[in-house]
């Protein structure tokens, strides 16, 4: 595998990101006394930001690495919803695939941080699902988009109503009438609903969660073989790809298991990982590698993200540098 040819079949990748966009705010800040109206800390503001997250995030994942990225999802008409407009503008991203409603709020997560520690996270957040005229439109957008052309669809989930589960089938239906490949990153609701699709990678606990069983992994690799086993029986899905924190990652791909052992790394937070797992994962299945190829390359992804503070996407310069060092140890 030669590293530069790969990130050039990266390049100009249209891919379909589906799914729940949220605006991650960070207060930052000196904590230097506590108050004397609580036993909490005073946190004196240094820095305010706001950044893409959710679903936006695998976006700008995409974008890093030389893709073009369209983003479909719903948000308010709301101040959140215009704010996050603006981020899309700045960041060079498409708006055609995005659906307002005046009946919801946009999802924004505000992280406080003191003396570089995670104080407090404040969650303004829409969990109601799309009522059938917003699926619609939503549908109707996504139908428009595959029509004019993507290489992949993504389905990022984080359970705030966008993937109904007539939303998650009929966006499975027009990618695989257009022979366009579907990855999915789930959630425990309308977890057994993305059937047929190319990938399916959920984490340890959502697996656990998702399927109603329980099973520890350092002690035996059955419990947990068993449970992928029963997930692929029911969703019929080509490859499954499970993120297992610091145990690395495990693929399968009809009767070829493989476990990817995690790289030491100085975590500072994880944050958006899951979003750069499946953002490379898609970029490297539909440039066609190989499963295990799909997982090495996402497992040195995601554990890249983690190292630096917030939500933020891959390096691209940094992952061809670690996929280097890979490829020579």
């Amino acid at each position: 595998m030669n590293v530069e040819t790969l990130f050039d079949k990266f390049n100009d990748k249209r891919i379909l990101v589906v799914g729940d966009v949220m605006i991650d705010a960070y207060l930052r800040g000196d904590v230097i006394r506590v108050s004397p109206e609580a036993p909490v800390p005073i946190v004196n503001l240094k820095k305010s930001e706001e950044r893409l997250g959710g679903a936006a995030n695998v976006a700008l994942n995409l974008l890093s690495l030389g893709a073009k990225p369209i983003i479909c999802a719903v948000i308010g008409d709301d101040k959140g919803g215009r704010t996050f407009f603006d981020l899309l503008e700045k960041r060079g991203l498409e708006s055609k695939g995005m659906v307002k409603s005046a009946n919801r709020y946009t999802t924004i997560k505000t992280r406080v941080i003191g003396n570089n520690q995670h104080l407090l996270r404040i969650d303004e957040e829409e969990e109601t699902s799309l009522n059938s005229s917003l699926e619609d439109e939503l549908i109707g957008r996504v139908s428009d988009l595959i029509s004019s052309g993507v290489d992949a669809v993504i389905l990022e989930d984080y359970n705030k109503g966008l993937l109904t589960e007539r939303v998650i089938s009929e966006v499975i239906g027009l990618a695989s009438e257009a022979n366009v490949p579907v990855t999915v990153d789930p959630k425990k609701d309308n977890f057994f609903a993305f059937k047929n699709v190319a990938l399916f990678k959920p984490n340890l606990k959502e697996l656990k969660e998702g399927l109603g069983v329980d099973f520890d992994l350092n002690e035996t690799k059955t419990g947990f073989e068993s449970a992928v086993q029963q997930l692929e029986d029911r969703l019929m899905n080509e490859i499954t790809l499970v993120t297992l924190s610091e145990h690395g990652v495990f693929v399968k791909k009809d009767d070829t298991v493989d476990y990817i052992p995690a790289h030491i790394r100085r975590i500072s937070d994880v944050s958006g990982a899951g979003d750069t797992v499946i953002a490379v994962a898609t970029l490297c299945l539909v440039a066609g590698l190989k499963p295990k190829e799909v997982a090495d390359i996402s497992n040195l992804a995601g554990g890249l993200v983690c190292e630096v503070s917030g939500v933020v996407p891959i390096d691209k310069e940094q992952l061809k540098s670690e996929i280097l060092k890979l490829m020579t140890a």
